[in-house]
């Protein structure tokens, strides 16, 4: 007869781990910020980057980070203001550079902007980042359950948001601020998760001891045998 396989390394269930909890930080994420984002955000730029719904919201660190993500606006060095022209959607024009005002309505539907970034944007993003990785908590210790497993889940899950976010954006995060928040939501989660299945663990392992303990008293617990 084959072994038994040992508890403590089963791939398809590591790899279903690691998939599931990602999975729903993300999904967090999307419910979170596009309804926050139109509460607070400041309407004109966020319609420049596509939306509070666009899936940069969740994936370009620079979002967070409160960096340009369009080549040509303030804070992007590379190509100045030089190309800055305007939105265009479907080959029709939707907003125009408004020089030195900040915003101006062009009364036809569109909107002219200076290009200066929302910085309030990103710390709404922040803070739903926070949120999500309170309900991190719940989904580690829910799926996880082990609590020296729990520090491991949460860095993975860290590092496959900075391969993805680096993909997506092109660009490895360069910003502190975004680097302070993925180092204190993963200590949030971490913190958090662990105290909760280490009492869990100590409140089953009690009640364990406690039912071995009547069975001794009994004289009902089973003899050993060789």
């Amino acid at each position: 007869m084959a072994p038994p396989r040992s508890a403590s390394w089963d791939p398809v269930l590591l790899i279903s781990q690691i998939v599931s909890l990602q999975a729903l930080h993300y999904l967090t994420l999307s419910v979170l910020i596009p309804p926050v984002l139109m509460m607070f955000a400041e309407p004109h730029a966020l319609t420049y980057e596509g939306g509070a719904a666009n899936v940069g919201m969740v994936m370009d660190w620079r979002e967070l980070a409160g960096r340009p993500t369009v080549h040509g606006l303030r804070g992007d060095d590379r190509r100045g203001w030089s190309v800055f022209r305007g939105a265009y959607t479907g080959g029709r024009r939707v907003g125009a550079g408004a020089g030195p005002e900040e915003w101006l309505d062009l009364g036809d539907g569109s909107h002219g902007w200076d290009g200066r970034l929302d910085p309030f944007r990103g710390w709404v993003i922040a803070f739903c980042w926070m949120v999500a990785c309170g309900f991190d908590v719940y989904y580690l210790y829910t799926i996880v359950r082990r609590p020296r497993l729990i520090l491991d889940f949460a860095i993975t899950l860290i590092f496959n948001h900075v391969v993805l976010t680096t993909y997506y954006s092109e660009a490895l995060p360069s910003s502190i601020f975004f680097w302070l928040v993925m180092a204190a939501g993963a200590a949030v989660s971490v913190v958090s998760a662990e105290q909760l299945c280490v009492r869990r663990e100590m409140r089953e392992g009690l009640n364990v001891g406690v039912g071995e303990v009547d069975d001794i008293e009994l004289g009902e617990r089973t003899p050993r045998r060789d």
